[in-house]
């Protein structure tokens, strides 16, 4: 009996409001935070950087893209270059001897300050036009980045993040760097499972449902839709700080590419829009199982003594993973969070069949 709301009595406001009244819920919290502080300890060294680390890093990105995405219904075609941004301002300031708290935040407010004024043109067109308005932002940054030397020293420069300090603590080594990403993306799940439950997140619901229905009720839809993109902007460019500086150690302009953006892209919407669970599941997806089905394809291979072109070889895993990414959108497009979400409310009442629809 996994999910149980019997013997639970609220008497307190408090009691009814905590993010997870549920004992298995808080359960499997603690168990995979659990797991996710001691996977150094537990794990080998080449799984927790080459795996762990990058799921917490991405999954923090998708965060902050689901907040625009699946919380105002505000389409973003350019969180790339809005992670660019952080990411060359921060690793700039280090490189000048600034602190890397005060790079990080500094570069959350340089995406922040520029992913504003691309979001204005969501006061004026949606849908496909503001992609096409986040899309050329995309390109605008790509260029600049790319054409500036002061920024990123040429198109074919790679700018070295210097050795960084947080909080007094050297995150040189990787069990260092892997619990600060893990540390930032904790604050950032904090932030996400809250702000629903502020008058900020209520909001931005009423927002992306009827942007205008929303206006006649009183709700600011300049104000908001300016704060959606302000706010993700920000969690972006410090997202890309601590990818810079704690993980890639250096960047180029060839690393923040549309290709990022759609990946990004693709996460959230695997994962589930206006879920917080669901960028976790869609940044795992969309890293792993491409691997996954590489290695398949291999063992497969070898076991039946088969041989394929090396072009076809090197695809196959590819098409593989775009018909996985297609079937999940035709059969499921709510994402894995609402895959997740169906056995939750299944096992609420099991083994009764009145079942919550």
């Amino acid at each position: 009996m996994f999910y149980r709301r019997s013997g639970i009595r609220h008497t307190r406001y408090q009691d009814e409001r905590q993010l997870f009244p549920l004992g298995f819920d808080r359960f499997l919290i603690l168990t995979v935070m659990g797991i996710l502080l001691a996977a150094p300890f537990l794990f080998d060294r080449l799984y927790v950087t080459g795996y762990l680390l990058p799921w917490l890093i991405w999954s923090s990105a998708a965060l902050g893209l689901n907040l625009l995405m699946g919380g105002a219904g505000q389409v973003h075609l350019g969180y790339g270059a809005v992670m660019a941004m952080g990411a060359y301002g921060s690793v700039h300031l280090v490189r000048f001897g600034a602190p890397l708290e005060l790079a990080m935040i500094a570069g959350g407010l340089i995406s922040a300050s520029i992913g504003i004024i691309f979001g204005a043109a969501a006061l004026r067109v949606k849908g496909i036009y503001l992609a096409m308005a986040t899309l050329a932002m995309q390109s605008i940054v790509d260029f600049v980045i790319a054409q500036t030397p002061a920024i990123s020293g040429g198109a074919l420069a790679t700018l070295q993040a210097p050795p960084v300090r947080f909080l007094g603590i050297s995150l040189a080594g990787e069990r260092e760097t892997y619990y600060f990403a893990l540390a930032v993306c904790a604050a950032v799940t904090l932030f996400m499972l809250n702000v629903r439950r502020t008058s900020f997140g209520r909001a931005l619901a009423a927002v992306r449902e009827k942007d205008y229905a929303a206006e006649i009720l009183g709700v600011s839809t300049l104000r908001y839709k300016l704060l959606a993109f302000w706010v993700s902007s920000f969690i972006g460019g410090v997202v890309g700080s601590v990818l810079a500086i704690c993980y890639l150690r250096a960047i180029s302009p060839d690393q923040f590419h549309l290709d990022l953006s759609i990946q990004i892209l693709a996460m959230v919407i695997v994962g589930g829009l206006g879920s917080v669970v669901g960028p976790f599941f869609g940044a795992a997806l969309v890293l792993f199982a491409p691997i996954v089905i590489n290695n398949a394809l291999g063992d497969a291979l070898s076991t039946f003594g088969l041989s394929l072109p090396i072009d076809l070889r090197a695809h196959l895993p590819l098409m593989a993973y775009g018909a996985l990414v297609i079937g999940f959108l035709l059969y499921e497009p709510y994402g894995l969070a609402k895959i997740y979400s169906n056995v939750r409310t299944y096992l609420l009442v099991w083994p009764f069949r009145h079942a919550q629809r």
